[in-house]
């Protein structure tokens, strides 16, 4: 049985996107597959306008380096610095980061993480292990990370669903207003009916692995969602 079945849709440069669905709705699936992590078996997937099936590995690679990626787990490096792990985030853009990395950055790349993590609000602890964060600072380090990478879309699967209710409203608040202001597309998904409508301007519900509505977020409200989840 197919966990995704007749999905089709199309995502606005700028757009801020939000998959809603019950576990096993297979919106982490369908996130995956439009990042080609899981070819699907029959359809078509594009990135930027350019179909993924049939690209060799570094053109696929060149393609992804343009996603920056926040998970529900931040997947910091315990024992590196905050201001180390956004540093990571240059990783894909540039080609001797790696090295850079294992030694000292350059100025102007360190600037540029330091600046990421005061666009988040955490240049004070830019020298704190990342061991040493609470949850919500980690996952805002995660963001910091994704921006560093200097992308045009961002894609996130359950950005908040670790964190206690205020801590992940202080991130999606701060994550979605970061994407509105730097201009770029965010597709995250998440099964907060709340965030989904507060932090997206569209939101796509899946059931059973099929879209089951798609809407502008100002189009709908949270009862109707929950009417379709009953």
């Amino acid at each position: 049985m197919p966990v995704l079945s007749n999905v089709h849709f199309h995502v606005t440069a700028g757009q801020r996107v939000a998959l809603i669905g019950a576990n096993g709705a297979g919106k982490s699936t369908l996130l995956r597959c439009c990042m080609h992590l899981i070819p699907p078996d029959t359809g078509e997937v594009r990135l930027f306008g350019a179909p993924l099936a049939g690209l060799d590995a570094r053109a696929l690679r060149r393609l992804r380096a343009q996603v920056g990626f926040v998970f529900q787990k931040h997947n910091l490096v315990p024992r590196l610095s905050a201001l180390s792990n956004v540093l990571h985030g240059a990783l894909p853009r540039a080609p001797l980061a790696r090295a850079w990395l294992q030694s000292l950055a350059p100025v102007a790349l360190r600037e540029e993480a330091m600046h990421c993590l005061e666009r988040v609000g955490l240049g004070h602890v830019a020298m704190r292990r990342a061991d040493k964060l609470s949850g919500g600072q980690s996952q805002r380090v995660a963001v910091a990370r994704a921006l560093m990478q200097r992308p045009r879309l961002i894609v996130a699967d359950e950005p908040a669903a670790s964190l206690d209710p205020v801590a992940g409203d202080e991130v999606m608040s701060l994550f979605s207003g970061l994407v509105k202001s730097e201009g770029l597309t965010m597709v995250f998904t998440s099964h907060d009916l709340v965030h989904a409508v507060q932090y997206a301007d569209r939101v796509i519900a899946l059931q059973r692995g099929e879209i089951v509505l798609d809407a502008l977020s100002r189009d709908i409200d949270v009862a109707q969602l929950r009417a379709l989840y009953a």
